[in-house]
């Protein structure tokens, strides 16, 4: 049996950045003529390689689709069986002859055994690792056939849970509805925990190839792996070191070359051992075009390729891209605690973002450009950073390469999320290679901010903490001990290890949240230093005006609640089954205090619709409402507090969830709210009692000498009174520009019929204006209004210009049975004004015309 040969240090990332482009080297994907079968029994069945076991049978129509009604229920069978799958390929005589062949597997889920002819190569149980096995003298010119025999994940799970002797917390792992009663198997496989259900998510355990497989063949040289060390890097000089992996099959002497755009920035004599070199070069970049992150600055990206040449032909050529850039976690003492917050390019900036989960229960489904699409939602919301949560996956290169091109800063989780963890050697050596893996994979992109541990283990497992969900209560000191042992093993020694000695100089964090690394900060939200995830605002059923009054260094979670828009709901649901209480609206709604949650916020903000859909779409207007307030809290707390992290961007089915697009990435009312304030330059005004204090944020790195206008409306457009203000407005902080009584604004009129604007210009320009009210929604006297839309195509653009009679707030535009993007949406229609809403859409203006159908706060 051969050996397998894990990825460390020296490993190749074989997709993404870096790729393979020499004759000598021969690189084919085995994607095609795969089959598959429950173990042992059945017909051979046509499969698709990236894929799963679950699409699979959606495929050859043996299943349902699993995100409809409640067919998820039906399907938990699945993951109680083994399946095995086989393809047939030719290896050509050219790759026969190469020295050196292996087959790499980027993704087996999760519990594998590999064969090839016949041969078993080894046996794989770890989803997030690279596996790659030598077949040299294996394969054989002609018809090879692979075949791979998978184990099912939760029975594998719950002999790992009976071997290892203690029942460790797992509070999402939705056993009982997997049919696996109590046992919460998910903890003791190194899988997606999200597989096994989430509080947004369904259960559905999946197996399979899940990326791709690559059959690799070479002689003599191959370079493995290059990093782009950045010891040193401002906008005068950039210094570098290219660390280069190389195999070679004998002692030689090779000359060695950096390349950009074509040009030889270095070339070296180098001498090769037998087997693996490790050879760090050098260099410098003059005057560097820097990265930064979206809205301070260009992405530039650098092209990197190293030329191996011996004999005077070129023997191995590898490339890799990269921005150049100095970005880290800054933590410092000050007058109020320690901060904590990121620094790029020595300038600080405020985090503006949200958390991402997998986009899809089946990832293989989740394609580069649906990628694209969810990085380009985060930045045409303004966004400069994502955090790739805990519960999830190491997301594709491609999600790191449109941060990249985008400007998006990564808030990097390893795979750990609201659970505790075995400690057997067996496990944290799984774990060791694991992170090892993942972390080569993607440390070359500059949209790399920070490595954390886990998502909120340290606070769940930590007594008497706020917060704190009692887990140790459940065991023996004794146990206690054994639990927590294994918890810092891997969370402060093996990660951060990792992240020390394959990083260059990366920032790592234990546990979010945490108020800091010590181990009587453990669990402790940050407050005074540290990150925060605030959870008073929905699970604590506090008001939305409880974000002023939280301190947070960093909000790095927060978010509330909405069902999707109907267009995604029919997806799923059949009429029948409109209503919130029905059992497939509950089942697509995994909060199980969700459905009555939004209802008693609604009922404090709003009038509560009794139609359904005019409900549905009053959810998305209250979850807006939290998501301003939110934001706006953390941005006028600047720069005591410099992260606002919205939970979350996005959804892995169609499903009632804290998602700001949904499983089709539809925005949401949230997501047009994001955008709005996460602007550059914000007015954040509040009630502080009976006086409104309006501030003033800027991400500029200038000051800005403006005139703030605040004008009073009746609900007919009417104006009451108009006051103007020469401002100055601080560069990169928070500033309260004015504040003004209430009664003096209102001057004798009704609060319940009065609008403010407040707007700050700067020049001609408008920087931004925000709407407010004097009281709640539910207690304004709102008009019936009229609406004028007129449909039109200018330049190969559609758009509709839209006015009213009378205020008309949060109108929603929509037509029926189309998806169709708005570039406004969900906003106010104050009377006099017109507005010109682009319309991305392939209907014709008369079909706009004839079928926009609008929602109003009523």
């Amino acid at each position: 049996m051969n050996k397998i040969v894990w990825i460390l240090f020296f490993g190749c990332v074989t997709w993404g950045i870096i790729g393979c482009s020499t004759e000598k080297e021969i690189r084919m994907e085995l994607n095609s003529g795969w089959q598959f079968r429950q173990r042992d029994s059945g017909t051979w069945l046509p499969a698709t390689v990236p894929g799963t076991v679950h699409t699979d049978l959606r495929a050859n129509g043996k299943i349902e689709d699993p995100f409809y009604r409640m067919n998820e229920l039906q399907l938990q069978w699945i993951d109680k069986k083994d399946w095995e799958y086989r393809t047939e390929f030719t290896v050509s005589e050219e790759i026969g002859e190469k020295v050196n062949q292996r087959i790499t597997f980027t993704g087996l889920d999760t519990y594998a055994d590999v064969y090839l002819n016949g041969e078993k190569l080894g046996s794989t149980d770890n989803m997030f690792r690279t596996w790659r096995f030598d077949v040299e003298g294996k394969l054989k010119v002609g018809r090879n056939e692979l075949h791979i025999v998978f184990a099912s994940p939760t029975l594998k799970g719950r002999e790992e849970m009976e071997r290892y002797g203690l029942r460790l917390p797992a509070d999402n792992d939705q056993s009982v509805r997997g049919g696996m009663g109590d046992d919460r198997v998910s903890v003791y496989t190194r899988k997606a925990p999200y597989h096994y259900g989430w509080d947004w998510g369904p259960r559905l355990v999946t197996s399979g190839i899940w990326r791709p497989v690559i059959l690799e063949a070479w002689n003599d040289v191959k370079v493995e792996d290059v990093f782009i060390r950045q010891p040193s890097v401002t906008k005068e000089m950039a210094q570098l070191v290219a660390e280069v992996c190389v195999n070679s099959d004998k002692q030689q002497n090779v000359t060695m070359a950096i390349m950009n755009e074509g040009k030889v920035l270095l070339r070296e004599q180098k001498e090769l051992k037998k087997g693996e070199n490790k050879i760090s070069i050098p260099y410098v970049i003059r005057n560097p075009r820097l990265w930064w992150s979206n809205g301070l600055g260009e992405q530039n990206l650098y092209d990197f390729t190293i030329q191996v040449t011996s004999g005077g032909g070129m023997v191995a050529e590898k490339k890799v891209t990269t921005g150049l850039r100095s970005l880290k976690l800054v933590r410092q003492k000050d007058q109020w605690g320690e901060s904590f917050g990121f620094e790029l390019n020595g300038v600080p900036v405020f985090a503006k973002g949200a958390n991402a989960i997998p986009n899809d229960v089946f990832l293989p489904r989740v394609t580069r450009d649906l990628y694209e699409k969810m990085v380009l939602d985060a930045a045409n919301a303004n966004m400069n950073m994502i955090r790739i949560w805990g519960g999830g996956i190491y997301e594709d290169d491609a999600f790191f390469e449109f941060c990249d091109k985008y400007g998006i800063m990564v808030w990097q989780d390893f795979m750990f999320a609201c659970a505790m963890y075995p400690g057997n050697q067996e496990f944290l050596d799984n774990v060791r290679l694991e992170a090892i893996d993942n972390v080569i994979r993607i440390r070359n992109h500059p949209s790399i901010a920070l490595w954390c541990g886990n998502n909120e283990n340290a606070l769940a497992w930590r007594h008497g903490a706020p917060g704190g969900w009692g887990w140790k209560n459940a065991f023996t000191k004794e146990e206690q001990d054994t639990v927590f042992k294994a918890y810092y093993t891997v969370f402060h020694e093996i990660l951060p290890e990792v992240v020390k000695d394959y990083t260059d100089g990366d920032d790592y964090w234990p546990s979010s949240p945490m108020a800091g690394p010590e181990p009587d900060q453990h669990g402790l939200d940050g407050t005074t230093s540290g990150d925060q995830h605030y959870w008073g605002v929905w699970h604590g059923f506090r008001p939305l005006e409880s974000f002023d009054e939280a301190t947070t260094r960093f909000c790095s979670e927060y978010g509330f609640q909405s069902f999707p828009e109907m267009s995604t709901i029919e997806t799923y649901a059949l009429p029948e089954d409109y209503d919130i209480e029905s059992e497939v609206m509950k089942s697509h709604q995994r909060s199980y205090i969700g459905n009555g949650r939004i209802l008693d916020y609604m009922k404090m903000y709003y009038r509560v619709p009794d139609e359904f859909e005019q409900f549905i779409y009053m959810t998305h207007v209250l979850q807006g409402l939290s998501t301003k307030m939110g934001i706006e809290a953390h941005r006028r707390n600047m720069p005591y507090c410099m992260g606002s992290l919205i939970w979350q961007i996005n959804d892995c089915w169609p499903v009632a969830s804290w998602s700001t697009t949904d499983y089709y990435h539809k925005w949401k009312a949230a997501h047009y709210v994001m955008r709005d304030c996460f602007k550059e330059v914000i007015v954040a005004s509040k009630w502080e009692g009976d006086t409104l204090a309006i501030y003033a944020v800027s991400d500029r790195l200038e000051e800005i000498q403006g005139e703030l206008i605040i004008e009073v409306l009746d609900f007919q457009g009417n104006s009451v009174s108009l006051v103007e203000k020469e401002v100055n407005v601080a560069a990169n902080t928070s500033t309260v520009l004015w504040k003004l009584n209430r009664e003096s604004l209102l001057g004798g009129g009704s609060e319940k019929e009065m609008m403010l604007v407040v707007c700050l210009r700067q020049g001609d320009r408008v920087l931004d204006e925000k709407n407010a009210y004097f009281v709640y929604h539910k207690n304004l006297n709102l008009p019936e209004p009229h609406f004028s839309i007129q449909a039109g195509e200018e330049n190969g653009e559609k758009f509709i210009q839209v006015s009213s009679d009378k205020l008309a707030c949060n109108v929603m535009f929509y037509i029926p049975g189309e998806s169709i993007f708005f570039s406004d949406n969900y906003i106010d229609i104050i009377p006099g004004r017109s507005y010109k809403i682009k319309v991305d859409t392939d209907l014709s203006p008369t079909q706009i015309q004839e079928r926009i159908g609008v929602r109003y706060v009523r």
